[in-house]
């Protein structure tokens, strides 16, 4: 499958050093499933931008590994494996990191730390990524307000509610962003829709689902589903 060993870690570290691909598909069903149940071959091609056949060759090869990283039935998706998710996790756990080191001590901004991320995340070492944990002083979350999963591949639970849920009167802090377009992150800079700021629903619009809303106390904006629908909150 492409895998080469990685000798002499300790602790949790991962015994395989995964291609790109792979990589990328454990990340993706993860992130479709949030760990648990499974991710349809439409939807994980969409989401990689293939053609469903190539998603299907890659779940059979993934499926077939030793140890299996993925359970797959032909027209009932993808489940990780106890193996897939922990190998997802610690993944995710390296582009998290990446991601916040590339901001916070070499100055990226957060609509650039994603593509930065993504070359390295498979590369690096566990003990590299725990020293990297350590020099940030083991931060919780990235530029995007995403969850770092801790050493153990922990995660606290997460906020579901997106923006686009919410009425007038209701008030809520920004918790992370789904969207890592940078052309869209930009825009919410912009705009200053960042995690950990308040924002306040004052109108919404049931024809076209559009909010108007406040953001830390700022003049009224008009916003669209696009951008709602990708923003989740917490304590509304």
């Amino acid at each position: 499958m492409g895998f080469a060993h990685r000798g002499g870690m300790g602790g949790n570290a991962m015994t395989e050093i995964l291609t790109e691909a792979v990589a990328d598909y454990l990340k993706v069903i993860y992130d479709l499933t949030c760990g648990e149940g499974r991710a349809g071959t439409t939807q994980i091609a969409a989401r990689l931008g293939v053609a469903p056949a190539s998603v299907t060759g890659m779940l059979k090869r993934l499926a077939a590994g030793q140890p299996p990283l993925v359970e797959y039935h032909r027209h009932h998706g993808a489940r990780l494996t106890p193996a897939g998710r922990r190998t997802a996790l610690e993944v995710i756990r390296n582009h998290r990191l990446l991601e916040q080191f590339l901001h916070q001590r070499l100055g990226y901004r957060w609509d650039e730390v994603h593509a930065e991320a993504d070359r390295l995340e498979h590369v690096i070492s566990d003990e590299l990524a725990g020293r990297i944990a350590v020099a940030l002083g083991n931060p919780s979350h990235d530029p995007h307000g995403e969850p770092i999963p801790a050493s153990d591949l922990s995660l606290p639970p997460l906020p579901s509610t997106r923006l686009s849920e919410l009425r007038p009167g209701q008030e809520a802090v920004v918790a992370h962003v789904t969207d890592t377009d940078p052309d869209f992150l930009r825009y919410l800079s912009e705009i200053g829709l960042t995690p950990q700021t308040q924002v306040t629903v004052l109108d919404y619009s049931p024809y076209d689902g559009n909010l108007t809303v406040q953001v830390d106390g700022g003049e009224a904006q008009v916003l669209g589903p696009k951008v709602t629908g990708s923003v989740v909150v917490e304590n509304p």
